[in-house]
């Protein structure tokens, strides 16, 4: 695979060699460093678990940053895998650049995911999209293809901006975007809350709300109109693909958005975990990880 394929990136704050000097049982101290995507955009990386372990990237959703998937980080039965995360432009401590255009156009997200593919040198990872991350695992698919990729799981994840698909709430997106610093920040509020239907306990709340509050308000302007690839991208994959959902999503309608992606792609596995809302990796992360464990597996073999 040659890099030329990829976005030019850099890495900082991180010795490659050091990393892949680690002994295959050997946990690494969790390390950060930076990738730039196209237009110059930085996006803050890190890294945990096992450095030869297969690796797995996370690709967390709208609000959100590296912070959603602690339970993955901190989990037993995944620390023998190589775990990156990235935070989204736009997000967490990656780049907010200004105005509609860096969020406007799909290819933009693909190209971050594959610009931590690329600047992580992680061959063959499982990757993992959670709500809008999976519009980026599917608008990168459609601009890359599967061939540096071992499987992917989307995690209720976004398949189409459309309606039908994507659960109505007009009076909360209106908030978010309010100019007003007050209402702006309740509607984030009932956003984020909206992603559970078992709320987690109060500190955990209390961050991922943080997160949203840390997010551009260009981008949130912009996500609505964002393109989308899905049957270019998800329609067209090769490698195997895992939709795991809640069945008390308030956000994406879980019966709609499933139907759509087997429409799209027919060679999906689905499973849906009938206590979650939103964020079954959250809601029941110990069920979550071990069905996550097994993919990892299977597709790594693949």
């Amino acid at each position: 695979m040659s890099l030329r394929t990829y976005p030019r990136f850099f890495i900082s704050a991180f010795s490659a060699a050091t990393l892949f000097a680690c002994t295959p049982d050997a946990i690494a101290a969790p390390t950060s460093y930076t990738v730039t995507s196209t237009n110059g955009v930085k996006l803050a990386v890190q890294e945990s678990g096992s450095p030869n372990g297969p690796p797995i990237i996370l690709v967390h959703g709208l609000l959100g940053s590296r912070l959603n998937w602690e339970p993955q980080v901190q989990s037993p039965e995944l620390r023998q895998y190589r775990i990156i995360t990235y935070d989204l432009r736009g997000h967490g401590l990656s780049d907010k650049p200004s105005g509609p255009e860096p969020y406007h156009d799909g290819n933009r997200w693909g190209d971050d995911l594959a610009a931590v593919i690329a600047g992580s040198h992680a061959r063959k990872p499982v990757v993992v999209g959670w709500s809008l991350g999976g519009v980026v695992i599917s608008n990168y698919l459609a601009k890359f293809g599967d061939r540096a990729i071992a499987g992917a799981v989307y995690v209720d994840g976004v398949v189409e901006l459309a309606p039908g698909q994507i659960v109505d709430h007009p009076e909360v997106y209106r908030d978010m975007n309010s100019p007003d610093l007050k209402t702006h920040l309740d509607g984030e509020r009932t956003f984020v809350g909206l992603c559970f239907n078992h709320r987690p306990d109060a500190d955990t709340f209390d961050r991922l709300l943080a997160n949203a509050a840390m997010a551009s308000w260009d981008m949130q302007k912009e996500v609505p109109t964002m393109t989308v690839f899905a049957a270019e991208g998800l329609g067209k994959a090769h490698v195997p693909l895992l939709f795991i959902y809640g069945g008390h999503d308030a956000l994406v309608d879980t019966r709609t958005t499933l139907a759509r992606a087997a429409e799209l792609n027919p060679r999906i596995m689905s499973k849906v975990y009938a206590d979650s809302g939103h964020a079954p990796f959250i809601e029941e992360a110990a069920r979550f990880n071990h069905d996550l464990a097994e993919f990892v597996r299977s597709a790594s073999q693949q």
